[in-house]
């Protein structure tokens, strides 16, 4: 039989624990899971994440439900080309997307044959078989690249051969100030920010955080 103390007690346990909880999530870690396959094969359908809330500083999108408590994202740090990013997409500013930072302000981004261009240089990628990036993942394939971004970052992407998406081929897009350019690593299976009229240039007021680590895998 629980006593009206008891149930005091058990009350404030609860948000207390909650409270924490909180806290954790909005200004530490906050917990993702990976709904589709454009960013196979870094990250896989069904993978559990963990994002860091404070690396790029605090925005409203840190907040539950984005709420409009913070005006102006604040102690903001700028990500870098290669990071794995979370973001609301800018087309609704409620959708969370997970891709890959590929352009900063100022950049030109263009996608000619399926082969990247940054700043008019093609960025230089080895077939995943003859490449020594040694990656243990049974998804690897023949259409797996070892992408080199300009900073020497290094991930991996699958471009299908062929060439007749539309996002194999694009116009020479410039990334605005305060925004960013970012691409799913499934190449030929991703919306990303080569769809102008759906996801296009992402405001860093958007950026909820980077993706650190997959704690758990369906697979």
């Amino acid at each position: 039989i629980f006593t009206s103390e008891s149930k005091w007690e058990a009350f404030k346990i609860i948000i207390s624990a909650g409270a924490i909880a909180l806290f954790i999530r909005t200004f530490f870690f906050q917990p993702f899971t990976i709904p589709s396959g454009s960013m196979i094969p870094t990250l896989l359908i069904g993978d559990f994440i963990f994002v860091s809330q404070y690396k790029y500083g605090y925005s409203r999108h840190s907040l539950p439900f984005s709420l409009p408590v913070i005006k102006s994202r604040i102690f903001g740090k700028k990500p870098k080309r290669g990071d794995v990013v979370v973001f609301k997409t800018p087309n609704d500013n409620r959708t969370d997307y997970v891709k890959t930072l590929i352009g900063l302000p100022g950049d030109r981004i263009q996608i000619n044959k399926g082969l990247l261009y940054i700043n008019d240089v093609p960025v230089k990628r080895d077939n995943i078989l003859n490449s020594s990036f040694q990656e243990h993942n049974k998804y690897l394939n023949e259409y797996d690249f070892v992408e080199i971004l300009p900073n020497g970052k290094k991930h991996i992407i699958r471009e299908l051969k062929g060439d007749k998406s539309s996002t194999d081929n694009t116009i020479v897009y410039t990334v605005p100030e305060n925004n960013f350019f970012l691409m799913g690593d499934n190449r030929d299976n991703s919306i990303d920010s080569r769809v102008l009229n759906y996801v296009g240039f992402v405001p860093f007021e958007n950026l909820v955080g980077k993706a650190e680590i997959i704690f758990f895998s369906l697979d």
